[in-house]
């Protein structure tokens, strides 16, 4: 990894250590380590094998995503001439619930929060995102969150022309995400993963969206090592217009391959 992405995970790590053990507002948090291996990328080269971590935490106050993708283009190099680059979401949520002590839920809503998002990392990827969210019971789910964003560019992203002005406003996103086990053998299947829809377009961003699921058998569990430890399985990604660029016939941005994964939670 380079000396951003590693001094960001570090910042990350010392920063939730310090508030765990402050006033200790921390209910839970998982952490893992993935590996995957994929083809028939678009827009960047094929071919690539990427490292992600993630962070998951709920807290008295609501709860905290984040992940950071280092990727690597096995020798090949993107349009700006990396051989490598990173990218990565933090997404903290505060609970209407939680915070106000009253209980929100309503039909199949357990809880409404405000939703935060911030798109980082190399070239023209930095977005600031807030909006309503939702925590839903849906039956055979671990979890089932669903969160509406207005996106605004930020940068180089926001001002095409460079005349130290954005161009346009920003735009508006649907992202749900899900988690669901399915009992298989003396073993478990986890699927989980996200839909990132951005409905409408801005001055540098055309709309499109991003499903991105994965699905893992829980080996650990499977060999005695302990459940939900490692997992092996595949991540399947379609995006349709790939980073907001429009699919035409001289620049194929409709991306549809999968990933063969590892990952160990810790």
């Amino acid at each position: 990894m380079n000396r951003k992405t590693t001094t960001l995970l570090a910042a990350s790590s010392l920063l939730l250590t310090a508030q765990a053990q402050a006033d200790s507002p921390l209910l839970w948090q998982n952490n893992s380590l993935s590996y995957l291996y994929g083809k028939n990328f678009k827009v960047e080269p094929a071919i690539q094998q990427t490292v992600t971590f993630e962070h998951a935490s709920g807290w008295n106050w609501g709860d905290v995503f984040l992940f950071v993708d280092q990727k690597f283009f096995n020798g090949a190099e993107n349009s700006v001439g990396d051989d490598r680059s990173f990218y990565g979401e933090l997404t903290p949520r505060l609970s209407l619930g939680k915070l106000s002590n009253h209980d929100l839920s309503f039909g199949p809503i357990k809880d409404v929060l405000l939703a935060a998002s911030y798109e980082f990392g190399e070239d023209e990827v930095e977005a600031y995102l807030i909006g309503p969210g939702f925590d839903l019971d849906v039956p055979g789910f671990n979890f089932f969150k669903l969160n509406f964003f207005y996106r605004t560019p930020d940068g180089d992203r926001a001002d095409r022309d460079g005349d130290g002005k954005p161009d346009g406003s920003g735009a508006w996103q649907v992202s749900p995400s899900w988690s669901a086990t399915v009992p298989v053998g003396k073993s478990d299947v986890l699927i989980d993963g996200y839909l990132d829809w951005v409905v409408d377009n801005d001055a540098s961003y055309h709309a499109n969206y991003h499903f991105n699921p994965q699905v893992k058998y829980d080996l650990g569990k499977a060999l005695n090592w302990g459940a939900k430890q490692v997992y092996v399985g595949v991540e399947y990604s379609y995006w349709k217009d790939k980073y907001g660029i429009q699919d035409s016939d001289s620049f194929t941005t409709d991306q549809n391959t999968a990933s063969l994964l590892l990952k160990v939670h810790f």
